[in-house]
């Protein structure tokens, strides 16, 4: 029997690129079984409208409830009835082989884990790949730090091994349904809105003895700062990944809360 392969979506005001994203997952060479799109609060959700007339696309219109209380909304949606689920941040864009290379990956591993892809880079304004990385698995700078590795790289076709990496970009996350019982359907902790769930996912998922692995032959376009004024972050939200950071080390206490807590109290104090 073929593999039953679901979607999450997650969306909030992402008319300039849902379309792309739902594309690709129908452009697959595996169709997929079915697309969940949450809707967490968009200001106006008419331009969700197109994607009912397909039948395998459920939406689901949610307030502005948080990123991962979403995210586990859309497996209540599911109820089991898949063998893997791809988590994907609506400005991400599969190649048209991504869920085909996924299913050979998980068929011939036989180790528990959750696979990440390559990510690269994609101009949306421009409609083309940036050919810069977005994100080959997301590791910890000595003092406590979270980034994306090798972010902004020209991309070479370097980091072309598969790793065991610490935590993978929670914008293209793929779980079997195993780890999905596992973790009692409840894949993200509701506890954050917003930023770190990713991180604390994949401290969790570890520590419970399952690996993430970053696939180099997995790889996705993804649109992180399509927005030209996405650097601008405002200051509500630098309190609430600071704030989300915090957190984390109250889950999973680690000696790294003391950058944590710097960093909260710069952007509290500071307001930057």
């Amino acid at each position: 029997m073929s593999k039953r392969v679901a979607a999450i979506i997650v969306t909030h005001n992402s008319v300039k690129v849902l379309h792309r994203c739902v594309q690709a997952l129908l452009s697959q060479s595996v169709q997929l079984s079915r697309i969940v799109i949450v809707d967490c609060g968009s200001t106006d959700a008419g331009y969700l409208a197109r994607f009912a007339e397909n039948d395998n696309v459920d939406i689901v219109y949610e307030s502005n409830i948080g990123f991962s209380r979403a995210n586990n909304c859309g497996l209540d949606l599911l109820q089991f009835d898949f063998d893997v689920v791809l988590f994907i941040n609506p400005d991400l864009f599969l190649l048209e082989n991504f869920v085909e290379k996924m299913l050979l990956r998980f068929e011939h591993s036989d180790e528990a884990s959750i696979l990440g892809g390559k990510l690269i880079g994609y101009d949306i304004e421009q409609d083309k790949p940036t050919g810069r990385i977005d994100s080959t698995g997301v590791f910890r700078k000595w003092y406590g730090r979270w980034y994306d590795r090798a972010q902004g790289e020209l991309d070479h076709g370097q980091y072309k091994n598969r790793e065991n990496v610490p935590a993978l970009c929670g914008a293209l996350l793929c779980l079997p349904v195993e780890l999905v019982i596992k973790l009692n359907n409840k894949v993200f902790n509701e506890e954050f809105f917003l930023y770190k769930e990713d991180i604390e996912l994949g401290l969790r998922l570890r520590k419970l003895g399952y690996s993430l692995i970053y696939e180099p032959d997995l790889v996705a376009y993804h649109c992180r700062g399509w927005n030209a004024n996405r650097s601008e972050m405002s200051y509500s939200l630098k309190l609430l990944a600071a704030e989300s950071e915090l957190k984390l080390y109250r889950l999973h206490p680690s000696g790294y809360v003391i950058f944590a807590m710097m960093k909260y109290l710069f952007v509290k104090v500071f307001k930057v």
